[in-house]
């Protein structure tokens, strides 16, 4: 498995990537400034991020065709525009082809929520710590009284097999 590159600031980071990627990360990079200006620029596993606190909001992955601008917390994102990829747990992202691709007015909303949905802290993420995720979370079960029965079965050992030999 190849070694994630490291790169010391998001310069570094931009600077290494192919000249048509870098024309659209640019764009990312202005968008951002202008529409969540609290954000600021790090890089994180190898990407280009935008951090609220110490949290990735949002990053830019140039690998494959295009760019990938990406939301840690994507998953908890509203997509009326169906605009959102990806099947993970949490993250999302919308492809980027080319610097035309980003239209402020569309990807916007979609930063600005992400910015609300994401916590200060990441001790705070797996509290579900905004209100709005709170409010989507659906209410835990009690823990079953002491001594009462399982209802799931436990997985036993087999014994080893005997040698046919």
């Amino acid at each position: 498995m190849p070694k994630m590159k490291s790169y010391a600031t998001f310069d570094d980071y931009l600077a290494d990537q192919a000249s048509d990627k870098q024309r659209i990360i640019r764009e990312l990079r202005s968008f951002v400034a202008a529409t969540a200006p609290s954000l600021v620029e790090a890089v994180k596993w190898g990407n280009g991020c935008w951090l609220k606190g110490k949290v990735p909001v949002a990053y830019v992955y140039a690998g494959g065709p295009g760019v990938q601008f990406g939301f840690l917390l994507g998953s908890r994102l509203s997509d009326p525009r169906g605009l959102l990829q990806g099947k993970a747990a949490y993250v999302r992202h919308i492809p980027i082809s080319s610097a035309r691709d980003i239209a402020p007015a569309v990807l916007a909303p979609y930063l600005s929520q992400a910015v609300r949905e994401t916590p200060e802290r990441l001790s705070d993420l797996s509290k579900g710590s905004s209100a709005s995720s709170r409010a989507k979370q659906p209410a835990r079960r009690k823990s079953s009284a002491p001594g009462a029965k399982r209802t799931r079965p436990r997985i036993r050992a087999r014994p080893p097999r005997e040698s046919p030999v």
